[in-house]
């Protein structure tokens, strides 16, 4: 069974999926996919909660069962890394992230594997940059990326407030 809910946020509506035992999808959505049940389970609400918090400045990390669904043994310990290891506030490049998860991905193809991210928010990809600037982001309300970015981080204290 999959349960999906929705919240709005400062950066848009989020829709959220789970599976009954983890969280498997967090997207910039506003409708349920056809699959969904309309009764949230507990841990679609326990994300719920998590991210209003996160958003509300009450909550740093999260704490909900996820599910990164079929991904590549790499691609798996490259987000499993990031999740784990970069905490609120935090920041660090491509290349760092790639060093440090231990598993031989090039620094120019993480930002595909942070592309590829099922469960963006409470798995934080807005937290790496590259190595001269903001680097991309897939996610946010379309066309707003790289705003969505900066806010996070700006709201996180990783980036000082835009000037303008």
């Amino acid at each position: 069974m999959t349960s999906f809910g929705r919240i709005d946020t400062p950066v848009g509506v989020l829709g959220v999926l789970s599976d009954g035992r983890a969280v498997t999808a967090v997207g910039w959505r506003t409708t349920a996919p056809p699959e969904a049940d309309a009764r949230p389970d507990e841990v679609l609400e326990a994300a719920l909660r998590q991210l209003d918090e996160y958003f509300a400045g009450a909550r740093r990390a999260f704490d909900v069962p996820i599910d990164l669904g079929e991904r590549s043994e790499a691609v798996r310990a490259v987000l499993t890394t990031l999740f784990t290891t970069v905490g609120y506030g935090e920041s660090l490049t491509y290349g760092e992230l790639a060093a440090r998860s231990g598993t031989g991905v090039p620094a120019r193809a993480i930002g595909a594997v942070m592309g590829a991210n099922p469960i963006p928010i409470i798995v934080p990809c807005h937290r790496v940059l590259a190595s001269d600037g903001l680097g991309g982001y897939s996610g946010g309300e379309h066309g707003n990326g790289l705003v969505t970015k900066r806010w996070l981080l700006e709201k996180e204290g990783a980036l000082p407030a835009a000037l303008f």
